[in-house]
């Protein structure tokens, strides 16, 4: 099902719960980059469960999350709704239901790849203000830095109904520069990572969209082999994922 609004309806509980955060390092680098103040307006395209919205109301920002998923939308407004400055909107990149020029800021946190990106830019050019900028944000999950990393990128490979049509790595630099116009925007690595025993990791596999669900063929061979791999690398009942957090920024053009 590459239907993006559809994917993560049955995967919400897990999402919440094992799906990495972002370095608050990053939205520091936003607002000097694209000069922010508290109270700026800032549309979280895709904005899930509220992962990302929840960092800039943290900064003081109001953040409209534009989210098309029913379930992933309401399970942000449950996670967001005593903090002042959040509305959840149902939408779309290509349709965000927004009023022109009434953004500061357009960021989208792992879910560009989801996008048909020139109605998408289309969009975004109409619902930011003059001279407002878009950021695009990954976190980008290292797959050969480490035995356990490369082992779980087999798995994957392996096991996942349609990992290599979806992953959003198949998207390299110089093409969402592209995406911003000539001017092309600034990239930006932090680092970022998380720990797992078992559960943890069975649960990270489990949010992912290309991860056969229960019923399906490959699901039990699946968590045997992920544990097979854990019990190969873990450290003290541990093991880690390292990401990249890859953030774009800047101007339409």
């Amino acid at each position: 099902m590459l239907d993006p609004t559809k994917r993560f309806s049955n995967r919400v509980a897990d999402y919440i719960k094992y799906r990495p955060g972002y370095p608050a390092a990053v939205i520091e680098s936003l607002e000097r980059e694209c000069a922010l103040r508290p109270g700026s307006v800032i549309a979280d395209i895709g904005a899930g469960t509220g992962i990302f919205s929840d960092l800039w109301l943290s900064r003081g920002h109001r953040v409209i999350g534009v989210e098309p998923n029913a379930e992933m939308r309401e399970a942000g407004v449950r996670l967001l709704h005593d903090r002042p400055g959040y509305r959840a909107v149902e939408g779309t990149a290509e349709a965000t239901t927004l009023d022109a020029a009434s953004v500061d800021l357009v960021s989208a946190a792992q879910a560009f790849h989801w996008f048909k990106r020139d109605p998408a830019r289309a969009e975004f050019a109409r619902i930011l203000k003059p001279g407002g900028g878009v950021a695009i944000i990954w976190n980008e999950r290292q797959t050969t830095t480490t035995p356990f990393l490369a082992a779980y990128e087999k798995l994957l490979k392996t096991f996942a109904t349609d990992y290599e049509a979806v992953n959003h790595m198949n998207l390299d630099p110089a093409t969402v520069s592209s995406f911003f116009g000539p001017g092309g925007c600034e990239r930006v690595v932090f680092p970022n990572r998380q720990v797992f025993d078992f559960a943890g990791l069975k649960g990270r596999l489990l949010s992912s969209s290309y991860a056969p669900e229960p019923g399906h063929p490959r699901h039990e061979p699946m968590l045997a082999a992920l544990r097979e791999i854990f019990d190969q690398f873990n450290a003290r009942g541990q093991v880690a994922f390292e990401y990249d957090t890859s953030v774009y920024c800047g101007r339409l053009s």
